[in-house]
């Protein structure tokens, strides 16, 4: 008996000591924290969160952006809570998906009042559309979807095609962008990290409409989501997120152009073209990897491009691409900006400030995600912070 019970005073203790050794272990590290320095400014900064509740369309910052001479903003639409990617769809509606809080997919009129109505629910990281001759592309981290036929029955869209079912998921970078090219569709596997070896990811693909023929467009990528389409020289642009926590300046997003076949972009080796990275680039040349076109700033969270091709904005902008800075969660200071570019023709852009605003007092009062240019030529940006979209137009 007194063994049995100093066999149960040992297990109590084993037990304790186990419980107490869990406790004072830390949790495990997200993979946004990776390379994370270990001071106190450091450690308070995270990801920025989504707010649960949309803007009250009162307290929008619709009247405090700036924007060049003869250019208007006006708030299109409020109350849409994750207002992420923008898209023309059928019948007069404008489709805007959602990423952390959101969940849905909604079609808002583009007549009357835009109010939001939602078309796909409980649909997690549904952020990727397109939609082309009666079909609505839908990515998730997970799957890519097709629903067909969605003309005229928005009310109830009825069970999607699965077309792919081999993405990563996950949380870090796993959240998609689609663009539909000559009945290619485009998308992004980002970096699986904030730095790692991204094995297959970390890349752009494209693939046909109904999921076969995958093929890799571009390497090195850590992080697009925003790329679109020069109409004039037919070349993909995308903007692609710089690493974290190398430095509070360093490295820049980079604006990219894809001008051939098999070009790597540099990550995880190599970032904004000249700086080599403390532990994956021993042993590697930047001038081996693709350079950026343009520098979009530090930890800019650059994220929707599109070339403009209305008729609305003047001559300087036709041809112009614009692009959402959505702001820095690891930077000290703040910004957030929409940006516009000018491809110079010899592998570099212009860049500059088109609208801002977006920051006060160091804190977000929205972040730009995508844009839609308009029937009319005047164009809308996502607010995913704010749950809102806003209309720019122009005129003398």
């Amino acid at each position: 008996m007194a063994k049995i019970r100093q066999q149960a005073a040992v297990a109590a203790l084993l037990c304790a000591a186990t419980v107490a050794w869990a406790q004072q272990q830390p949790a495990e590290e997200p993979g946004w924290a990776k390379g994370r320095p270990k001071t106190d400014t450091a450690m308070k900064m995270a990801p920025v969160p989504a707010f649960p509740i949309p803007t009250a369309v009162d307290q929008l910052p619709t009247k405090k952006f700036k924007l060049p001479p003869g250019f208007k903003v006006e708030t299109w639409a409020s109350g849409v809570l994750d207002a992420r990617g923008l898209r023309q769809g059928p019948n007069d509606n404008i489709l805007v998906s959602t990423l952390f809080v959101g969940n849905k997919v909604y079609a808002i009129p583009e007549k009357g009042k835009h109010e939001a109505k939602v078309i796909i629910d409980k649909m997690p990281f549904a952020t990727g559309i397109e939609y082309q001759n009666g079909s609505l592309f839908l990515a998730t981290n997970t799957h890519i979807y097709r629903y067909d036929n969605v003309d005229g029955k928005l009310d109830n869209l009825g069970t999607p095609t699965t077309i792919y079912d081999k993405l990563p998921g996950g949380g870090d970078h796993s959240w998609k962008f689609l663009r539909i090219r000559d009945n290619k569709l485009y998308f992004e596997i980002g970096a699986p990290c904030n730095i790692c070896d991204p094995g297959e990811y970390a890349k752009l693909y494209r693939m046909n409409l109904d999921g076969s023929n995958m093929e890799t467009v571009a390497s090195g990528v850590r992080n697009t989501v925003g790329f679109d389409f020069d109409p004039k020289t037919g070349h993909l642009w995308f903007t692609d997120n710089g690493r974290d926590w190398l430095s509070e300046e360093l490295p820049n997003d980079e604006l990219n152009e894809v001008t051939g076949p098999n070009q790597h972009f540099g990550y995880p080796y190599c970032h904004q073209g000249n700086i080599p990275d403390p532990e994956f680039g021993w042993g590697k040349n930047c001038a081996d990897y693709k350079k950026p076109n343009a520098l979009l700033g530090p930890h800019a969270g650059s994220l929707g491009l599109k070339f403009y091709n209305g008729k609305m904005f003047p001559a300087k902008y036709q041809g112009a691409m614009f692009i959402a800075r959505h702001g820095p969660w690891n930077r000290t200071v703040k910004y957030a900006d929409i940006s516009v570019a000018w491809p110079d023709g010899k592998g570099g852009a212009k860049v500059e400030p088109f609208m801002t605003g977006f920051v006060e007092n160091n804190s977000y009062l929205g972040r730009p995600v995508d844009f839609l240019i308009m029937k009319d030529g005047s164009m809308l940006v996502s607010d995913d912070h704010a749950g809102a979209i806003y209309r720019i137009s122009y005129g003398k």
